[in-house]
């Protein structure tokens, strides 16, 4: 059968994995999200929101939500990408105003925005992420 080392050190590596796996999930509900239907009605009543666009400057050119402020700042991997978003940093600490972050799908590029905002003083309970992106953005949107 098994020896009771290799059943350990199996254990141990599933254990190591699940315990990974749960931090990884974890992580995620640090985000706080909106999606595109509560988005819309905020801009259909003229709430003062804040619209942080990081799309590639050709798909910001195709298409964009109205009042999104570009950046430019996709993927938001690089210290030149992030660089793009120091501008917005001091007109969004002038304000109180929410501030959702649009990328193209709504995933990695608007989280690693949503950690770089953060730790550069805007709180993160004014910090959220479009549900599924620019992408995933069923209403009218602007064009330049």
């Amino acid at each position: 059968m098994f020896a009771p080392k290799k059943v350990l050190s199996v254990c141990s590596a599933i254990l190591m994995i699940l315990v990974l796996a749960s931090t990884a999930f974890a992580m995620k509900d640090e985000y706080n999200y909106m999606n595109a239907e509560s988005l819309q009605k905020a801009l259909d009543q003229n709430a003062a929101i804040s619209i942080v666009d990081i799309q590639l400057a050709e798909d910001f050119k195709d298409h964009h939500i109205k009042n999104a402020i570009a950046t430019y700042a996709y993927p938001v991997k690089s210290g030149e990408d992030t660089a793009k978003l120091n501008d917005t940093i001091s007109q969004l600490k002038n304000s109180n105003e929410p501030v959702v972050v649009i990328c193209p799908r709504g995933k990695g590029g608007a989280e690693r925005t949503v950690n770089y905002l953060a730790s550069n003083g805007i709180p993160s309970y004014r910090l959220f992420v479009l549900t599924n992106g620019q992408d995933g953005w069923p209403y009218a949107v602007e064009s330049k």
